[in-house]
Formats: structure tokens, C-alpha cells, sequence
């Protein structure tokens, strides 16, 4: 019995203070293995090296047990002892191996915070092994990509600043042409040339707002914020108070939260709601009402915007939300439609956690808005 009391409280401290030891090297554990020539440039003879390691600890700690050990030893120590450096040997085996995924798990970080939040993350290039070469590529590729993105866009501007001023030109003439009080018929083609020119400069303009918000949504935040709804509703008033007053439309704007936690940062909500309201006047009817209720529901946060205007045909849901949608049309007092309102909107609202979904009962029955958001 001395014996095991004895063989406990010699290997218990030994083996915490062996932990910690190994805590310390598993943060440059993949470097350190790296730098042994045999193991360089396989990833898998680094996991196959660590198995081989952890399957004879057992054996080598038992053979020194048994060849070392001064006082008579009993089979019961010998059990006991075998049990505790299997235990010990599967324990750092184990956490080693787990330590040897992080190149895998750093890669599968850089990505995701590069498709979530187009941040770059500096990557190791060092490395040889599969791993080394994952890690490699991954890098290459996200900076590439950024590049590509960047250079797209920039190409995209100056053709749009370009095409402006090719349209500019035929515009300045026509509006020179009608100047001069010319023949009904040359003032009707002049004014044709300045409503082609004048649609061409609202789509160069969509197109480079389209750019400017989608940089907007994909650089968009991730962290959880306290959001305090009494503190953007008078901004949201304040950017849809002009429209609802031209079309002597009522707004009823119900909170019934007062906050919530969410990832969406305070300015793109207002945005959203704002895009949401204004597109609820656009089709509306003059002096008709709408509603926005912001309340919880299921452990939700949930938004809704509610008018009684023309509304649309349960099958064409989809196309309200795509890009440059077919379903751009013209107002209830012939407002014009950019076509990538809602599009911009439900982006915003996905990337922030959120849902967008819209529902109608038909044409001229209303429609509603629905934003859901997990608290």
C-alpha cells in the first residue's frame, strides 16, 4: 500500500507540471514539427510521427517503471501505473493531433472573414506540406480576389464617368436646339434625344450606387450591438417625412420594443427601413396610411412595413427582389424606380443575420414587408 501512496503523490504533481510544458509547446507545435527535415514537406507523416509518439509512451513509461524502480514492485502498481501513462499518453496524443488541424483551422478563418466581412487576414507561406500549401493558395487567392474586385471597380467608374460625358454631349446640343425655337417637329426629336440622355444618366447613376451600397453591405459589422429604437426612429422620420407629405399619406409607426441586440449597425437599418417606407409611398395611393410595427415574437425581433397600395401576384415575389428587377415600374404619382431598392435591402439584411421576406394578397390589395431578426 506504501508503495502505490508513495507512486501517487510523486507522479500526480509530475504530471501536471507536464501538461502545462506541453500547453506551452503546442503553440508552435506545427512550426516546431516543421522544421524537422523528414517531416517538412508531408502534413501527414507530421500526424503519423505524433501516433507513433503517443502509441509507445505507454511502453517506454512502463519499461522504466519496471526496470528502475527501487522498491519490490507489485502487479496492482504495475496495473496502476500502465492505466495512468495510457490515460496520459492518449490525453497529449490526442491534443497534439488537435493542435496539428490549427493551419486548417486558421485557413477556414480567413475565409470566412473574408466572405463575411472582406477583411484580409495574414496567412503563414512559410510551410511546404499540404498544409503549408493550403495555406499558400488561400492567401494568393484572397488577395487576387481583392485586387480583381477593386480593379473591376474602378474600371467600372471611370466607364461610367466616361459614358456620362458621351451622353452629355448629344444632350447639350438637344437642349442647344431647343433653345433656338426650331419646327415642332425638330423640338419633339430634340426633347426625345433629352429624355434618352436623361434615362441614360439615371441608370450610369443606379449602377454606381449599386456599387457604392453593395461595398457598404459586404464591409458590414459582425459584432452584436444594442440597438435603441428610440434613437433611429426620429432619423427615419425625418428622410420620409418630405414624401409622405406630398402624397398626404399617414405613417403609423408603432414600437413595441424598446431594444434588441443585434449584429446590423445602426445606419443600415435606418437605410433599410427608409428604402422599405419609401418604396411603401412610391406605391401607395394619396391619403391612404402606412404601417410599421417593430415588436418581438418567438424570442425574434420583428419589423414590418404595411401599405394598402397596389400591391403584386404572389408569384412575382423572386423578381421583387432581384437585381435590376423586371418589375421596376413607375409609382402611383409616376415616381421612377431604380430597380435595386429592395435588392440592396434584402443583401443588407441577410449579411447582417437577418430575413427579408414580402407578402401581398394581390393587385391593389397592399403589401407588407417583413424584417425577422434572431435576439
Amino acid at each position: 500500500m506504501t508503495i502505490k501512496v508513495n507512486f501517487v503523490i510523486v507522479i500526480y504533481p509530475n504530471i501536471t507540471i507536464l501538461t502545462y510544458i506541453i500547453a506551452l509547446f503546442f503553440m508552435k507545435l506545427y512550426h516546431t514539427l516543421s522544421q524537422i527535415s523528414f517531416l517538412k514537406k508531408s502534413y501527414a507523416f507530421k500526424f503519423l510521427f505524433v501516433a507513433f509518439i503517443g502509441i509507445h509512451i505507454p511502453l517506454i513509461g512502463i519499461l522504466f517503471f519496471v526496470l528502475y524502480f527501487k522498491h519490490d514492485i507489485s502487479p496492482t502498481s504495475i496495473l496502476i501505473f500502465s492505466l495512468i501513462m495510457t490515460l496520459l499518453a492518449t490525453a497529449i496524443t490526442l491534443l497534439v493531433l488537435n493542435r496539428l488541424i490549427k493551419p486548417i483551422a486558421t485557413a477556414s478563418k480567413a475565409l470566412d472573414d473574408y466572405r463575411n466581412s472582406r477583411t484580409l487576414s495574414v496567412l503563414p507561406t512559410e510551410y511546404t506540406d499540404e498544409a503549408g500549401l493550403l495555406l499558400c493558395n488561400i492567401q494568393e487567392s484572397i488577395y487576387e480576389a481583392e485586387s480583381f474586385i477593386n480593379e473591376k471597380q474602378d474600371l467600372i467608374y471611370m466607364l461610367s464617368h466616361d459614358l456620362k460625358n458621351f451622353a452629355g454631349n448629344p444632350q447639350g446640343l438637344a437642349k442647344l436646339i431647343i433653345s433656338e425655337n426650331p419646327g415642332e417637329s425638330v423640338q419633339n426629336l430634340a426633347e426625345l434625344i433629352c429624355e434618352s440622355t436623361d434615362l441614360q444618366f439615371r441608370y450610369i447613376e443606379n449602377f454606381i450606387k449599386l456599387l457604392n451600397e453593395q461595398d457598404q453591405v459586404v464591409k458590414a459589422t459582425q459584432e452584436t450591438k444594442t440597438v435603441l429604437f428610440s434613437t433611429i426612429v426620429p432619423f427615419i422620420n425625418e428622410q420620409v417625412e418630405q414624401r409622405l407629405l406630398d402624397k398626404k399619406i399617414k405613417l403609423d409607426l408603432a414600437v413595441e420594443t424598446p431594444e434588441a441586440k443585434l449584429r446590423i449597425d445602426e445606419g443600415l437599418l435606418v437605410q433599410v427601413l427608409v428604402n422599405l417606407i419609401s418604396n411603401a409611398v412610391k406605391f401607395s395611393y394619396f391619403e391612404s396610411e402606412i404601417k410599421v410595427r417593430i415588436y418581438n415574437e418567438n424570442s425574434n425581433l420583428v419589423i414590418t412595413v404595411m401599405d394598402k397600395g397596389v400591391g403584386f401576384d404572389k408569384n412575382q415575389i423572386e423578381e421583387l427582389f432581384k437585381k435590376f428587377t423586371k418589375m421596376s415600374r413607375l409609382g402611383t404619382a409616376n415616381e421612377t424606380s431604380t430597380g435595386i431598392g429592395l435588392y440592396l435591402c434584402k443583401k443588407i439584411i441577410e449579411r447582417n443575420k437577418g430575413r427579408l421576406t414580402a407578402s401581398s394578397e394581390g393587385k391593389n390589395r397592399g403589401a407588407e414587408f417583413k424584417i425577422e431578426f434572431e435576439v
